[in-house]
């Protein structure tokens, strides 16, 4: 069964931006994670619960469409500077220094360890509005 009624438009963007140099269970890792904090950036960015024709509920996911795209190490590192320079984008960051560490409260310690223009980052995901993170993810590419 498919639903007839037209997609929606949405004024707001979703892309996760990885670096072109991990193993696919990282790629995969730093995706989970990087989208659990965009996720959790509004309220409204989560749908209803799912439910199949069985009756049994799933958990509700992200309402809108999320691109994933690879970049080098100064592409990110770009793309997460002009994105913690505005109000209106939700920005999560995945350090190489996490692949390491074992729980959150290890995570933040490892983040809060280096100034921001040193962070060695493996991927960010962000949103906000369509033009702008279009503009910040500048030079990434679709991941293949």
């Amino acid at each position: 069964m498919t639903d007839a009624s037209p997609a929606p438009l949405f004024d707001t963007k979703v892309v996760v931006v990885l670096a072109d140099d991990l193993a696919p269970w990282q790629e995969l890792n730093v995706t989970a994670f990087v989208m659990s904090g965009i996720a959790t950036s509004a309220p409204d960015l989560v749908g209803e619960p799912y439910r199949d024709a069985d009756g049994t509920t799933y958990s509700p996911m992200l309402r809108q469409p999320v691109m994933v795209m690879t970049a080098d190490a100064e592409t990110l590192a770009r793309a997460r500077a002009k994105a913690a320079a505005r109000d209106d984008v939700a920005l999560a960051v995945y350090t190489r220094e996490l692949f390491s560490t074992s729980h959150d409260a290890a995570n933040r310690t490892a983040v809060a360890a280096v100034a921001a223009a040193d962070l060695d980052l493996v991927g960010i995901a962000l949103r906000g509005p369509r033009n702008a993170v279009d503009r910040i993810t500048k030079g990434a590419r679709f991941h293949a």
